[in-house]
């Protein structure tokens, strides 16, 4: 199944680079992904492309309008864009996941990412200024956050959607295993990896894993894998599948 993108900005060239580089250029290439960029501006009402105007009521800032949004949408709806339910119909076809990048958005994780994977279609609108305004939300289905900070726009928030929902997607990756053994698959961080050579300044490569002992390599990794999460990301521990003896692990961690 091939996975498209469609993103809605006012920087188009922002996207240039990163959608050619990598992995998701790989991908891109191969037909494996589809990414299409609009730029906001060509869907405007006036001469000067005026994607923005202040806001009603006063206060600081710019508001991105709603309609150069809007017909943006409608115009890809050709293409299979569809709004959520209940919102007005758009002309469109197959249906498609429509995101606002949003400071005030759930916050965008790998279980999040895993659902969009499965998704043909993804629409991603990226916000800018002091936002959008409120009435783009009935045209979206979701807002999306990548973290609790504020960024001049949300390209780099789109970006890290495209990159982390398309590397999930089958034949993205040279090894489709690769993503299955990533930090939060489990609910877990990675275990340690090392690689060539044996030995730096004196630093050497745990003997586990020359041994050629898959069991116990694997054993090893988890053994790893939940130290590194209860030493740095405690709090994901609450929700990992755990068996008793791991717990008691944690709690000697914890106790020094």
């Amino acid at each position: 199944m091939t996975t498209r993108f469609d993103i809605l900005t006012l920087l188009p060239d922002f996207f240039l680079s990163p959608l050619t580089q990598g992995v998701i250029g790989r991908a891109v290439t191969k037909g494996i992904l589809e990414v299409g960029v609009h730029n906001i501006r060509d869907y405007t009402l006036d001469k000067h492309r005026t994607a923005d105007d202040p806001p009603y009521g006063g206060g600081p800032g710019m508001v991105m309008k709603v309609e150069p949004i809007v017909r943006a949408l409608e115009a890809i709806a050709k293409k299979g864009v569809e709004p959520p339910e209940g919102a007005q119909p758009l002309q469109g076809a197959d249906g498609a996941k429509i995101i606002l990048t949003s400071p005030c958005g759930i916050k965008f994780n790998h279980n999040a990412a895993k659902e969009l994977a499965g998704l043909g279609r993804i629409v991603i609108i990226c916000g800018r200024y002091e936002g959008v305004d409120e009435r783009v939300m009935e045209f979206v289905d979701m807002e999306l956050s990548i973290g609790d900070y504020v960024l001049t726009g949300g390209e780099i928030a789109a970006l890290a959607v495209v990159d982390a929902v398309g590397r999930l997607m089958p034949g993205v990756l040279g090894d489709d295993d690769s993503s299955g053994h990533d930090s939060f698959t489990d609910g877990l961080l990675e275990y340690p990896q090392y690689t060539r050579p044996e030995v730096f300044r004196g630093m050497k490569v745990p003997p586990v894993l020359l041994s050629g002992n898959h069991a116990e390599i694997d054993s090893w990794r988890r053994a790893e894998s939940i130290k590194h999460t209860c030493r740095r990301r405690p709090e994901l521990l609450d929700a990992a599948p755990l068996t008793d003896a791991e717990k008691a692990v944690i709690e000697s961690i914890k106790q020094g």
